[in-house]
């Protein structure tokens, strides 16, 4: 019972994270992002809902399956707070990018971003090959979106 409830709680962590990012996109998409130009690769906004959903909820038990490695392992421990890192560095870009109205700070926020989901990914390989392998979309994903930031920064600044 306990390992479920753990395994609940991971995912409403990680889904909690995306929560409070949606809180400074929504009300930015029918105005400032609306108004701002996107390359042709840009997708449709409805695909970021469940992209993102389906991201979360696999962030969530990929995390789990470290956090039931114990904590008192100090490459649990280690693993653990890198993944939280890359997740407070998730819900911010979502403040710098919409809320700020700020693509350049953004993009240096991703690029950080990036490179803590990947040393995530390298420190859960060491502890559960299957909780790594849960991180490759979420890396591949936020690949994309960092050439689509990048391109929105470089087609709007001024």
């Amino acid at each position: 019972m306990k390992t479920r409830l753990d395994l609940i709680a991971w995912v409403i962590i990680c889904l909690a994270a995306g929560f409070i990012g949606s809180i400074f996109t929504m009300p930015a998409i029918p105005t400032w992002y609306a108004g701002i130009n996107k390359p042709p690769f840009n997708p449709p906004n409805w695909i970021f809902g469940p992209v993102w959903t389906t991201l979360f909820i696999l962030m969530g038990i990929s995390a789990w399956l470290i956090w039931e490695k114990r904590f008192s392992n100090k490459e649990v421990r280690s693993a653990i707070m890198i993944f939280s890192a890359q997740l407070v560095l998730n819900m911010l870009w979502s403040i710098i990018f919409f809320g700020f109205k700020s693509p350049l700070l953004a993009f240096a926020d991703i690029i950080v971003l990036w490179l803590l989901i990947l040393a995530a990914i390298l420190s859960f390989y060491r502890i559960s090959r299957p909780a790594a392998w849960l991180l490759i979309p979420y890396i591949l994903w936020v690949s994309f979106a960092s050439v689509l930031n990048l391109s929105i920064w470089l087609l709007n600044r001024f």
